[in-house]
Order: structure tokens, then sequence, then C-alpha cells
């Protein structure tokens, strides 16, 4: 890798007007450590609160911002795929827009990221949220950790630094959450190599998640059942067919 990388940051944001601000102040200044070739993307996404004027007033005054708003919610999902799709530079470092990241440790995961790897993925060192999010985390980690056969340490963990040409292998689908493991599952199955760091995670400070309610959760479990038979039933199911093609007498 180059010694002054070319960088996109980006952030998806819904609800985050207490602290989006902090979160693209703080990656520009690690981004300016860094390297002269970058670029920031938040993609505000159906926010309720005043997440827009917060964004506005940020980009009057940093000409390196991009703001993409959505006024209709693209789900979490949805604002992933804009932020991938819209990134400029040769690597791509995306984490969440409510600061339960430091986005100042993209500089941890730049040296992990060599000629052999592809996708410097975090993990939470501990993970700073009440005890039943922590019960709750962990089995639906061990839980898709089995469906999906992940390789990684900590799949759920949204501090990652992906090389942009990856993109031009697979395609995302998903708008919610489950995006995170339709990227992993098609990362691992095309081959491209990961590195794993540990990353701090914090107590959310402001504003509430957008996972942790019923409906939600039941929506995620409907479509991580769809999501698994798609890249995983049906794929082996292919692969069958295929190899007795292969095999069938001619």
């Amino acid at each position: 890798m180059a010694d002054r990388p070319s960088i996109t940051a980006f952030f998806p944001a819904c609800n985050d007007a207490g602290t989006i601000g902090s979160m693209v102040v703080s990656v520009i200044g690690a981004l300016e450590d860094l390297t002269d070739d970058y670029e920031v993307i938040v993609v505000e996404n159906g926010s309720t609160d005043y997440t827009v004027e917060v964004l506005e007033s940020l980009a009057s005054h940093y000409e390196r911002l991009r703001v993409f708003t959505y006024r209709q919610a693209l789900g979490y999902g949805g604002a992933l795929r804009v932020g991938f799709a819209s990134a400029t530079k040769d690597l791509i470092f995306y984490t969440d827009g409510d600061a339960q990241y430091d986005p100042r440790e993209i500089k941890v995961l730049i040296p992990a990221l060599t000629n052999k790897i592809d996708i410097v993925n975090g993990w939470k060192i501990d993970r700073g949220d009440p005890l039943h999010r922590k019960v709750i985390g962990r089995v639906y980690h061990h839980l898709v950790k089995f469906l999906f056969g992940f390789k990684l340490r900590d799949v759920d963990c949204d501090f990652r630094l992906i090389r942009r040409e990856v993109f031009n292998v697979i395609d995302l689908e998903s708008d919610s959450g489950t995006i995170c493991l339709e990227l992993v599952k098609k990362l691992q199955d095309a081959q491209f190599r990961f590195a794993e760091v540990p990353v701090h995670h914090y107590h959310r400070t402001y504003g509430q998640s957008q996972f942790f309610n019923f409906p939600r959760l039941w929506r995620t479990g409907i479509q991580l059942i769809q999501l698994w038979w798609k890249l995983v039933v049906r794929r082996e199911h292919m692969r069958r067919i295929a190899r007795r093609r292969e095999t069938a007498p001619k």
C-alpha cells in the first residue's frame, strides 16, 4: 500500500445530530495526518432530528465533505450501498455516525492493509452497550457464524477499511442491517483476504439504537433467513448441480 493512500471515509447517519459533527471533524483530522488524497461522505437517512442542519453547516466549512440527504429513509443497507457507490478513492473506510466507534482509529487499520489484504475488519475490545444488548449480540454472532460459515471474530463490527475494487466483483442488495452479513459473506466467498484488528467501542451518548426494537428485530430475523437461503442453501444447491453436470456422461 502507498505511504499516502487514497481514502474515502463515510458515515451513514440517522438521527445522529448530537454526534455526527464530532465524527466528521475527527475523521478529517485523522485523514489529514494520513494522506492528502481523501474525501468524507455522509449519507443522511431519513432523520427526524436536526441531523440535516448539522450536516449543512459542516458542508459549508469543509470542502472535502459530501452530504447525501434522503428524506425518505433508505434503510441501513440502502445507506451503505449509496456510500460504497459514491466513493471515488482507492480505499473505503466506514463506520456508523452514532460515535460508538472512534473514527480516529482508522490509523490502526491502515498498517494492517498490506499487499496481501483486501479488507481490514475491526473487532470490539469490549462492547460498550447495556447487558441485554451484549447478550443479544453474542447470541446473534454465534447464530450467524454457524449459519453462514463466517470466519471473522466479530462479523457485526461496523468499522472497516475496504479496497474499493472489491465492489467490481460483488454486488450488494440488502436494504436493512443484514447488509453486513451479505457484505462479509460475499467477500469471503469471493476469496478476498481479511485482517482483523482490535478497536474500542463506546456507550451511546445521543439518541437510540435504530436496531434494538421488537418490530425491527422481527423484520431482521425474516431477512436473515431469506439471506441465508439465498447465499448458503441455494448457492450450495447450484454448486451440486454444476458438479453433477461436469461429471455426467457425455
